[in-house]
């Protein structure tokens, strides 16, 4: 695991942007969708921004932090990228890990981990992202959980997970 510093975490109001994250899967969970919300930064700004669409689009594969790698590769290139931070309200599943991976991104910061969301639904722990980055081969920096009881809120707010 990365320390904030690591680049490309650099000069990145990880709250700011977790918080962000964090709204939009609020947004998400309020139209019926599970309540997950991410952002891409770069250089401390937002690029990027995606909420939950499974059930909006009847769609598995609708997670947002996959939806943004998809985008990221078609709107930036190799380099940018790179230079491109996740910030997402909840640690990425594999398949979401897997394509920011082969999108190059440079680094995931999350409010929520997979192992802590299985803890909290008395259900099987998650897959570190950073796992997955490990077996593809790539190094991509990973930070968590940042805000994470606003994180783990937002999930008992929509119901994902139960209050015992």
């Amino acid at each position: 695991m990365s320390t904030p510093s690591d680049p490309p975490f650099a000069g990145e109001d990880h709250e700011r942007h977790v918080g962000r994250a964090i709204e939009l899967a609020r947004e998400a969970g309020d139209r019926g969708d599970g309540p997950f919300g991410t952002v891409l930064v770069r250089d401390d700004e937002v690029v990027l921004e995606a909420r939950n669409r499974e059930v909006t689009d009847d769609d598995l594969a609708e997670h947002p932090e996959l939806s943004l790698a998809r985008r990221a590769t078609r709107e930036f290139d190799a380099e940018t990228r790179a230079e491109i931070t996740m910030y997402t309200s909840t640690e990425p599943c594999p398949m979401c890990a897997a394509g920011t991976a082969y999108a190059g991104l440079g680094g995931v910061v999350y409010s929520v981990s997979g192992a802590r969301l299985g803890e909290l639904r008395d259900g099987p722990e998650g897959i570190p992202c950073g796992e997955v980055f490990e077996r593809l081969g790539r190094e991509i920096p990973v930070h968590g959980p940042v805000l994470a009881e606003e994180g783990e809120a937002v999930h008992r707010e929509y119901g994902a997970i139960s209050d015992d």
